[in-house]
């Protein structure tokens, strides 16, 4: 069956279209626009105006290429943001009728179940080996313990780039002082979130989601982005502290400039490697890999069911 999925997240609005066969998942179409939908949920608890203005005009866009693609179900997924938004909703509701999307705000159980079904479709299902799927987005880090292609763990926490980064970084550069307290801020909610055992049982870790995947860019120095040199590609935690203190040290205007990184996650790319270094310290991880298998994939298998 030919799919579209739309992922509304706090950070990015994304979009897949593609073709799910029990043989696989072939990709027609993908894209993905810094839409910054979760601007200011954390402070007012609703969804700003400009900010929905900018996933309307994303959708626009989105909904002319589904339309060519031929796609027979389409879907919208939305996340943290609009869970914690007054207005969300409503937002829902114009989504889905505006636009022909089947829209869901997603739970947190789901947005787990999802990312882990995503960024485990393609591994072999009899694995033993204990993995953590780590999905930084805008709003929140969806944290996915597993075996094979069966989720055992996870938790949806209350940290993400946008809103660590609205609360913690006030200068341009980052002084020492604010990336430390974020660093803090972000290891007392992952270690409140993640049980001792389950912390343990880990051996493997796979990132998914725009922080990853820019990181991984830019430690390939890729110009333009090649999704297939992306997926699969391990990054060492060494190597992600390296960047975190290229990048802190940059001014935005200069971060924007970086091989590799868009210059519209430049404004959260430093809070987005805190992130991933805080969660592979959580479970005692030297290196993780790369995917480009997330949230996306997993609707568009769930969507066909």
């Amino acid at each position: 069956m030919r799919v579209g999925v739309v992922d509304t997240g706090t950070n990015s609005t994304r979009l897949l279209a593609a073709d799910v066969a029990p043989e696989g998942v072939t990709v027609l179409d993908r894209e993905s626009i810094v839409t910054r939908l979760g601007q200011g949920v954390d402070a007012t608890g609703r969804l700003a105006d400009e900010a929905m203005d900018r996933v309307r005009d994303a959708l626009t866009q989105y909904r002319e290429r589904l339309d060519a693609q031929r796609t027979e179900r389409d879907v919208a997924v939305l996340t943290s943001a609009v869970r914690d938004a007054a207005n969300g909703p409503a937002f829902v509701d114009e989504v889905a009728s505006r636009f022909g999307l089947r829209a869901q705000v997603l739970a947190g159980d789901e947005e787990a179940r999802l990312t882990f079904l995503g960024a485990t479709s393609e591994r072999d299902p009899d694995d033993p080996t204990a993995v953590v799927v780590i999905d930084i987005g805008g709003g929140s880090t969806e944290l996915v313990e597993g075996h094979g292609r069966r989720m055992d763990f996870h938790v949806s926490t209350q940290a993400g780039v946008v809103r660590q980064t609205e609360r913690h970084i006030k200068s341009d550069p980052p002084r020492h002082e604010e990336l430390e307290a974020l660093a803090d801020d972000v290891r007392a909610v992952y270690a409140a979130a993640v049980p001792d055992d389950v912390r343990a049982a880990v051996d493997r870790a796979i990132a998914v989601a725009g922080t990853a995947t820019s990181l991984a860019a830019i430690d390939l120095e890729l110009d333009p982005y090649d999704p297939e040199r992306v997926h699969g590609h391990t990054l060492m935690r060494g190597r992600i502290e390296e960047l975190l203190a290229r990048l802190a040290q940059m001014p935005l205007a200069e971060r924007r400039k970086v091989t590799g990184l868009h210059p519209d996650r430049a404004p959260t790319i430093v809070a987005g490697c805190v992130l991933l270094i805080e969660a592979l310290r959580l479970f005692g991880l030297q290196s993780v890999e790369i995917s480009e298998h997330d949230i996306l994939r997993g609707a568009a298998i769930a969507a066909v069911g």
